[in-house]
């Protein structure tokens, strides 16, 4: 059984992967539409060339002219309209490439630094309202079924990445960000260190259990045998200040423990335990 965090993790690492999918139909369908354009235009010019030198009648031109767009295009007949059509894809293009790293989370430090609505920090309320505002551009002209198809698949994938952000708010990237999960997985105590036992409760508990079931509770290793590096801690016993029984002769043993000090450290460090600092109690300037 995952935890939630798991699920909403896959969740929306799923909703990422069905975004990153619809921005590269639109990105093909477009440089497909925009290839239509061009030779739709072409043709037009053409068919003007051979009204001026005579190879075609005046009725074919004045026929070409009536329409509000160029045949078999999505350029307006008026002025300048080729060139501010094929701007309209050029920009469309461009979105979805920045939208695409945006989503891949690379370079992350250029969105932080000068597209913040895309970076890190924020959610996924921006990143859906351009989705949307592209699907909404290319569904305002009549495409073919492809680009359709594309633009209304944005679209909706848009208005789920605007859901999610009011949901999940500026949190929305870190839950689904594979690095925050590790930072996240590292900061977690350890259960197991090897073949050993290292939850401090339960194997306490499973010991005290299994050893008063025998008959001589306080006979178990957990009890009798504390770890090296915690043989200073005063427990109330016959243990002298430095963790050794005193022997038959009265001479104290050669120290066996390390305290809680940096040796003690190195010492847990070599056994495997190994405590991690939360990331918030670190400084900001620190190495992660």
């Amino acid at each position: 059984m995952l935890p939630p965090r798991a699920y909403i993790f896959i969740s929306l690492n799923g909703v990422r992967i069905l975004s990153i999918v619809a921005l590269l139909l639109v990105f093909a369908s477009n440089i497909s539409t925009l290839v239509k354009d061009i030779k739709a235009v072409n043709a037009f010019m053409e068919a003007g060339k051979a009204v001026a030198t005579g190879t075609a009648s005046n009725a074919t031109l004045e026929e070409l002219m009536d329409f509000d767009y160029i045949t078999g295009s999505t350029v307006p007949n008026q002025p300048a309209g080729a060139f501010w059509a094929v701007l309209n894809r050029l920009f469309i293009l461009g979105q979805t490439i920045v939208l695409i790293l945006s989503e891949i989370g690379w370079p992350s430090q250029f969105f932080s630094t000068y597209f913040p609505v895309l970076g890190k920090e924020f959610g996924l309320g921006a990143l859906g309202l351009i989705q949307m505002l592209i699907g909404a551009a290319i569904l305002s002209h009549r495409v073919d079924t492809f680009t359709l198809v594309a633009a209304f698949f944005l679209f909706s994938i848009g208005c789920l990445n605007v859901l999610l952000g009011l949901i999940f708010r500026e949190g929305a990237k870190s839950k689904r960000s594979v690095t925050s999960w590790r930072e996240h997985a590292k900061s977690a105590l350890p259960t197991h260190v090897g073949p050993l036992d290292v939850r401090p409760m339960v194997n306490a508990g499973s010991q005290f259990m299994s050893s008063s079931q025998k008959g001589t509770p306080f006979s178990s290793p957990f009890v009798s045998s504390p770890a090296t590096f915690v043989t200073h801690m005063h427990t109330g016993s016959t243990l002298m200040s430095h963790g050794s029984h005193p022997s038959e002769d009265g001479k104290i043993p050669e120290k066996g423990g390390f305290g809680f000090g940096r040796q003690g450290e190195k010492a847990a460090a070599m056994k495997g335990f190994l405590i991690s600092k939360p990331i918030e109690s670190l400084p900001k300037y620190a190495p992660n």
